[in-house]
């Protein structure tokens, strides 16, 4: 190629290390930490190696190899440390650093093109492919200094089973994922015409990756192997520690990034390869109003996060037919689960299960409330609030389409879950009970809502933050039964005060307060976001 299509990226790097000054360590430290604090409880909760071949016998549940990817060549005589952070943290962490690099690749790629920010840069002494290849560079830059950085980190811990080979193994595994999505990304940018549909397009790749991986661990491992999430788990860190999926991942990684250079140096500035469609000769009078406006831009998105939810509920549903027959063959297990009289065991994972799906249910939630955020960086709410639509009234159409998201996202998972789980179990539950525990978390979801309203409406510069407080809620939820925290570490989140139906009597007390405060924190941001300027 010519030389002159990259003329510039030098500078283009230090400017986007410049505007990401702040965003980027804070992802880095925050991987960092959160990775050797977990090794150091998982240290400290078993201790010996009799309290981990409890853990052991877990990691063969069909439940655990569903979310967390099978377990592999620690047999039954040792289970040390690495091994069990690995499996237990290896594969979401991998999915938190592909939504980074998804997020941080259409912030400078696509997005600023959008807000032709691109066009004023190559109006400029600047190459054509300088700013994708920057971005490239800076994204690689970074997913190496992760790998470099964790693998240090955990290897100077010093815990059983540690080593500094198998710890940048694991830094390195969680770097090519990084690496991977980041070409996705790049290559998805190119396709469509928009951010929206650009997130749009990535985040369903990365869906359809956890999906096809549950299914190919759990029936055919085959299918597995179709799944970039998958080769992350084949490294077998701490325990056999290879090395060629690191090679066979950065290498798919290259071929996209290489792709993506290609697409964009043939494409049209503004544009993108999928073709857009016409539009109706005359406009739905749905569009006549704000809600109608708001539900039109999200729809797609909307149906995307409905149809993968569905399908995680039925791939999590069709686990409950082994279920029962896996806890009877192994009397650890047994030992291990305490059961709550009167209740089968299928009931007693419903909770489990539907707490996982609620926080992923969340995030579509959020997304659409902070679309209103979006609209107004990008100078779009100026156009209607200077017509006859009140503030009030167009916010209000964010929120209404963010609580039926979160209505319908709990709806169709649960039916998914509830469906397949009676086809497969030999004594079936009523629809209503799975329905029942999933809508108990929608008050939480309400509650995220408010959080999320106050931020926008008072501090909108801070709105992110409702991300941090969800991945907190996250890890409350997902790790509280292995570091068994305390009560008042489960009640930092709404998720916290949600009743475990259907073991648990439904408690309206705290229901009730739940949606009292997101009527409040709603109520509150609307006050600040009427009084201050749009755009500030």
């Amino acid at each position: 190629m010519n030389r002159h299509l990259f003329e510039g990226t030098g500078t283009l790097i230090r400017f986007i290390l410049r505007r990401d000054r702040l965003r980027l360590p804070i992802w880095l430290a925050s991987f960092i930490a959160i990775s050797v604090i977990v090794a150091l409880a998982f240290a400290g909760l078993y201790p010996t190696n009799a309290d981990r071949l409890v853990i052991a016998e877990t990691m063969q549940n069909p439940a655990v190899i569903a979310m967390l990817g099978p377990g592999y060549g620690y047999g039954l005589e040792t289970y040390p440390i690495g091994a069990i952070t690995a499996h237990e943290m290896l594969l979401m962490t991998s999915i938190v650093v592909a939504l980074m690099n998804i997020l941080l690749m259409i912030r400078h790629t696509r997005t600023d093109e959008e807000d032709g920010r691109i066009e004023l840069v190559r109006s400029l002494p600047v190459g054509r492919l300088s700013n994708l290849l920057s971005t490239l560079i800076v994204l690689t830059s970074v997913n190496v200094v992760l790998a470099l950085f964790l693998g240090f980190s955990l290897a100077v811990l010093g815990i059983e089973g540690m080593g500094l080979a198998g710890s940048l193994l694991y830094g390195s595994a969680l770097g090519a994922s990084g690496l991977i999505f980041a070409g996705v990304a790049a290559v998805c940018a190119q396709l469509s015409s928009n951010a929206r549909s650009t997130l749009g397009l990535a985040f369903t790749f990365l869906l359809v990756s956890y999906i096809i991986r549950v299914i190919g661990d759990l029936r055919n491992e085959t299918l597995s192997w179709f799944s970039p999430l998958s080769w992350v788990l084949r490294t077998e860190v701490y325990v056999n520690n290879y090395w060629w999926p690191i090679g066979l991942a950065v290498s798919v990684a290259l071929l996209l990034m290489g792709l993506a250079l290609y697409l964009n140096s043939i494409r049209d500035l503004g544009s993108g390869f999928l073709p857009s469609r016409s539009g109706k000769e005359k406009a739905s009078k749905a569009l006549l109003s704000s809600l109608g406006l708001v539900f039109r831009l999200q729809r797609t998105g909307f149906i995307i996060w409905g149809i993968g939810l569905l399908v995680i509920g039925v791939i999590y549903g069709s686990l409950f037919g082994e279920l029962e027959t896996y806890f009877e063959d192994i009397d650890l297990m047994q030992q291990m689960v305490i059961l709550v009289e009167g209740f089968s065991l299928t009931e007693q994972f419903i909770p489990l299960l539907m707490s996982i799906i609620a926080i992923l249910s969340t995030i579509p939630v959020l997304m659409s409330i902070l679309k209103v955020k979006t609209e107004e960086k990008n100078d779009r709410l100026e156009h209607l609030v200077s017509r006859a639509v009140s503030r009030n009234r167009l916010l209000g159409s964010y929120l209404v389409m963010s609580i039926l998201t979160g209505f319908v996202m709990l709806t169709v998972s649960s039916i998914g879950l509830g469906v397949m789980g009676n086809m497969v179990m030999e004594e079936s539950l009523p629809l209503g009970t799975y329905y029942s525990s999933a809508m108990v978390y929608f008050p939480a979801i309400l509650a995220m809502i408010g959080v999320a309203v106050l931020l926008f409406g008072w501090l909108p510069k801070w709105t992110g933050l409702v991300w941090l407080y969800l991945a907190l809620a996250f890890f409350i939820v997902y790790m509280g039964s292995l570091f068994q925290f305390k009560d008042w570490v489960e009640k930092l989140t709404p998720f916290g005060y949600v009743t475990k139906i259907p073991i648990e009597d439904m408690d309206y007390w705290s229901a009730g307060i739940m949606v009292v405060l997101a009527i409040g924190f709603i109520g509150i941001g609307m006050i600040g976001f009427n009084r201050r300027d749009i755009g500030r």
